[in-house]
């Protein structure tokens, strides 16, 4: 048959996995702060090199995280326009102005209680005080220069305040990609990797993966209120909803692999590389599905492996 002749099934193959399918994450820590993490993390002066990396192999945007060092209660620190977050984007976009930067808008890595929600005088939730921070932040690091913010609290309202205060703020022209978060155990290496462990044990708004249907409704409440596309996680386990949702909503959905994809699917090589198959399978199937980019640690090796093969 012909397809068993390699040329011809390559010819006759859809399009395959590329590095501009990618998106990298950048885990932020300081210089000086050395403690072990299970997840591979940056500082501010190894950004400038990653990103020319990336850039070079054909990766054109990133997903930066980033935590503060001190911690309060209010999350006063993720408001602050020289913390590690507005430090890291500003790198990033000085080294490749046309690399798109996103970030995460979210509380839970500069609260002391590891929570997406700030408390009110009496210990319980305080969303609209929480809304209020994430539009600051918001706001913070669009004058920093990224061009994609994420609200990652999955708070009802917290998309239309992120947009209504960008939009005050002078930034129209950024966009507004929440995340849509089913509850899983595999977010435990980011979550200790951050120090953002949540005391409850739990977070309040995750979507039980056993309720997809729930998933649809929040996500178009999120496009009703300003949202330009979608963030998606666990990716491989929000396969059928990415499939689902292709045809409900009008904006492009981005899986995130999040870090026990990245840990399950990945073995260490000789070179001290990792062997980034496994993902490459994986990323392969959420293209079909309909995502429309990648969200994952491993973008730089994939691109690496993507261009000898």
């Amino acid at each position: 048959m012909p397809l068993q002749r390699s040329v011809v099934r390559n010819f006759l193959d859809a399009p395959r996995l590329t590095s501009a399918d990618l998106s990298m994450v950048f885990l932020m820590r300081e210089d000086d702060d050395t403690r072990p993490r299970p997840m591979p993390t940056l500082t501010v002066r190894e950004v400038p090199e990653t990103v020319r990396a990336l850039e070079s192999l054909g990766v054109k945007s990133v997903k930066i995280f980033a935590g503060s060092r001190v911690r309060d209660a209010r999350a006063s620190q993720g408001i602050s326009p020289i913390g590690l977050m507005s430090r890291a984007i500003a790198a990033a976009k000085k080294t490749a102005p046309d690399v798109l930067v996103m970030t995460e808008t979210c509380v839970c890595s500069h609260t002391d209680s590891g929570e997406c929600w700030l408390t009110d005088e009496r210990g319980g939730m305080d969303l609209s005080q929480t809304i209020v921070n994430l539009t600051v932040q918001a706001v913070m690091q669009a004058d920093a220069g990224a061009d994609i913010v994420g609200p990652a609290a999955m708070i009802s309202g917290s998309v239309r305040a992120v947009r209504e205060a960008l939009d005050s703020a002078g930034h129209k022209a950024v966009g507004i990609m929440p995340h849509l978060i089913f509850e899983s155990s595999l977010y435990q290496g980011y979550r200790q990797s951050m120090g953002a462990v949540p005391r409850s044990g739990t977070r309040a708004f995750q979507i039980d993966p056993g309720r997809p249907e729930r998933a649809v409704h929040v996500a178009r409440e999120m496009v009703d209120e300003g949202a330009d596309a979608i963030l998606t996680e666990p990716a491989l386990h929000t396969v059928d909803t990415l499939v689902h949702l292709k045809d409900k909503i009008p904006v492009p959905l981005v899986p995130f692999s999040v870090s026990g994809e990245y840990l399950r699917l990945t073995d260490c090589r000789d070179d001290g590389r990792r062997d980034v198959k496994g993902l490459i399978e994986a990323y392969t199937v959420l293209k079909r599905a309909g995502a429309s980019r990648v969200i994952t640690y491993g973008a730089l090796d994939i691109a690496r492996e993507l261009r000898t093969s």
